[in-house]
């Protein structure tokens, strides 16, 4: 299949779970600031009356293939780090619900020249906004030793990263890492325990850091208490620990640290609330789909 007639594809996690979650009024309207395969927000439409509306993000030009046709969907080709501006731009002041499903798409993994999955070769990319400058190759070509080391303990927690930055370093000043299997091939001395897990957990750091990944969750949950209605639900599907307690934390505490006031030293207001724990994907979705497995399902109300 040419690149030309690719369909941009995902397998929904947790479809009818994270839309229930957001408990839908038929003339609300709503979020969905990961529009991907756009499972969830035809499940979201499909709830919604003639007067509701939904407003769907997705940075991918490639994901708009599946844009849906309907007076009540709006198609926002931006990051959701941008949700209050493009709310304020489509003149909604407030929303119901806000659902995200922070996972990368089977479409990306499985599109070899996006370069996010370790299984074939193709270019050291893995930017999901093509539009973005910043590579993965510019990475492994350019941070210094120190920043590497840091990168991949601190967004791929690789056991040896110290190590594997020094391979790289090192290895980089011979070999031209344009390509997957050139970078594979530079690091495979340093390769510990089960060699898929392992370059899974490279890849991971690489795709954060090149997507800002941690820095865009931030900057997108704490515009969301601003842009939900009092009572209106924030529904959040994570794929691994680090995006996991960020959004824990937010959930349960509306910022990052113990943030106090300046002058009086108490602590700030909290203005979401956590609606019971994390849940996982029912076993049959598990076996179904084995990219479900890591997912986690949190779900808050703006007090």
């Amino acid at each position: 299949m040419g690149k030309q007639d690719a369909v941009f594809y995902h397998e929904t996690v947790m479809l009818k779970e994270a839309v229930a979650a957001l408990e839908i009024k038929e003339g609300g309207v709503y979020v969905d600031a990961t529009f991907g395969g756009g499972g969830h927000s035809r499940e979201i439409i499909a709830q919604l009356s003639e007067n509701g509306k939904l407003i769907s993000f997705d940075q991918d030009e490639d994901a708009w293939v599946n844009k849906i046709e309907d007076e009540r969907f709006i198609a926002v080709s931006a990051n959701f780090k941008f949700l209050k501006r493009f709310l304020k731009f489509h003149q909604v002041d407030a929303v119901d619900g806000i659902l995200a499903d922070l996972g990368v798409s089977s479409f990306q993994f499985d599109t070899a020249e996006r370069g996010f999955s370790i299984r074939f070769d193709g270019p050291m990319d893995m930017r999901m906004d093509k539009r973005t400058a910043l590579t993965a190759e510019h990475i492994v070509t350019t941070y210094s030793e120190a920043a590497l080391h840091l990168l991949f303990e601190r967004y791929g927690e690789v056991r040896n990263s110290k190590q594997l930055a020094k391979v790289i370093v090192e290895g980089r000043v011979k070999v031209k890492l344009h390509t997957i299997e050139n970078f594979k091939t530079l690091i495979s001395s340093v390769v510990m325990g089960n060699p898929h897990k392992y370059l899974a957990q490279v890849f991971q750091a690489l795709r954060i850091e090149v997507n800002d990944e941690m820095g865009v969750l931030r900057t997108f949950l704490e515009q969301c208490v601003d842009c939900l209605k009092p009572g209106g639900v924030l529904s959040v599907i994570t794929f691994h620990s680090l995006e996991d307690r960020i959004v824990k934390q937010y959930m349960k505490c509306g910022f990052w640290e113990e943030e106090r006031d300046s002058i009086y030293g108490t602590r700030k207001a909290i203005l979401m609330k956590p609606l019971g724990k994390a849940t996982a994907p029912s076993e049959a979705e598990q076996k179904r789909n084995s990219r479900s497995r890591s997912a986690k399902l949190r779900i808050a109300k703006k007090i």
